[in-house]
């Protein structure tokens, strides 16, 4: 079998996400956004796909990559030497680890099309199912507003909720800022608030996205340690690799991370032997399945757990071929409260005919099943949006 084609389809696709000078995306009136897929074609007839854009979290090739430095490495080569290919693309300058993530999952979604099998059964599947933690959208209003999201989340049948509280906005007004001077003390009111509608009946976490500095997270992590959470996520920039490893020395509470940190899993590695995490984090984004598995067994051999960054059908795949001690959750949102406009979560995304993460009453998330990565797409609504079609 041999690569004949690779592909970039662009689609509109509604979002209610919107960029600000900040760098960090604010919520407001719908408006149509950009979703991709990466299609690799095969002279067999065998396909593979990667999503991309404003819905998937993950990273979307442009046509000049494409056109530029996937076509000409991967056209005419064997798509299942992926690993070949890995190599090949991590070794490549023009290729950013993002890139290499896009690429890589679709040939491992071809590969299990090619086998009549799953992505997680083609590494070695463990389970079908995968407790779920709640993960807010940030900036969604007052302490109040989050207990509430707490408690519709515990009847939904989550056992964990993760926090994302004030972050790169102003928590009285909501209004976008530049991220810093970060706001601790209105995040712990949110926690407070939290703790006090659920209390020891859902395991809790925070995550800052990186906006506190090291005295402000240990504050912050001492008086959550108090509340019993579960884990602290990427409360500083990332970049400066110290402070985290002061943190993780300092508090009980496990620090959770990297989580943006570029150099897939060779930057992980680093973490782990500096004392800086103590739970793992990654994503497809960051070098693709291949690197992902890579990161999660390197984790597991020093004993830490790792949890995968976001949720989509790549991710999936990684959960579903490892254990719960070292993976334990699937990270579903981010969530709104029910009288949101993104308030219902569950509806299926327009261009899929089924979701990635469906959620039993017991709060586990069902992985796909389906062969390769286990997308069902809806190619009635793919064609009809397309973009760049005449």
């Amino acid at each position: 079998m041999k690569i004949t084609d690779v592909e970039l389809i662009r689609f509109r696709l509604p979002t209610f996400s919107h960029g600000t000078k900040w760098g960090y995306a604010v919520d407001g009136a719908e408006h149509d956004g950009v979703q991709t897929l990466t299609k690799i074609v095969t002279d067999e007839g065998v396909e593979g796909y990667a999503t991309g854009g404003i819905h998937s979290n993950f990273y979307g090739a442009s046509e000049d990559e494409i056109e530029r430095l996937v076509k000409p490495l991967l056209v005419g080569q064997d798509p299942l030497d992926r690993g070949m290919l890995w190599e090949w693309m991590k070794a490549n300058r023009g290729f950013s680890e993002a890139l290499v993530g896009n690429i890589d999952s679709a040939l491992w979604d071809l590969a299990g099309r090619a086998a009549g099998q799953s992505v997680a059964t083609l590494m070695g599947r463990t389970r079908t199912k995968v407790r779920a933690y709640a993960s807010t959208a940030p900036n969604i209003g007052s302490p109040d507003v989050y207990a509430k999201l707490a408690l519709e989340s515990r009847d939904r049948g989550y056992t964990a909720f993760k926090i994302h509280a004030y972050i790169y906005a102003d928590p009285s007004t909501l209004e976008a800022t530049p991220g810093k001077p970060a706001s601790p003390k209105a995040d712990l009111e949110v926690c407070e608030a939290v703790y006090e509608a659920v209390g020891d009946s859902m395991d809790l976490m925070l995550d800052p996205w990186g906006v506190y500095s090291l005295q402000e997270s240990l504050m912050v992590g001492r008086e959550i340690e108090q509340m019993g959470f579960y884990f602290f996520e990427h409360p500083m920039d990332e970049r400066a690799v110290e402070p985290y490893r002061r943190l993780s020395a300092e508090l009980e509470i496990p620090i959770c991370g990297p989580e943006l940190t570029a150099g897939m899993h060779y930057s992980r590695a680093e973490w782990v032997a500096q004392k800086a995490t103590d739970i793992g984090r990654i994503d497809v984004n960051f070098g693709g399945l291949t690197a992902c598995r890579r990161a999660v067994d390197m984790y597991e051999s020093f004993g830490l757990p790792c949890e995968m960054h976001v949720g989509g059908f790549g991710n999936a795949a990684i959960l579903g071929s490892t254990s719960q001690e070292t993976c334990e959750f699937f990270e579903r949102g981010l969530l709104f409260p029910a009288d949101h406009p993104l308030g219902d979560y569950d509806k299926t995304p327009l261009y899929l005919k089924a979701p990635c993460d469906p959620m039993d009453l017991d709060g586990n998330v069902l992985l796909p099943q389906g062969d390769g990565l286990g997308y069902e797409f809806d190619w009635d609504y793919i064609n009809a949006n397309r973009l760049g079609r005449e």
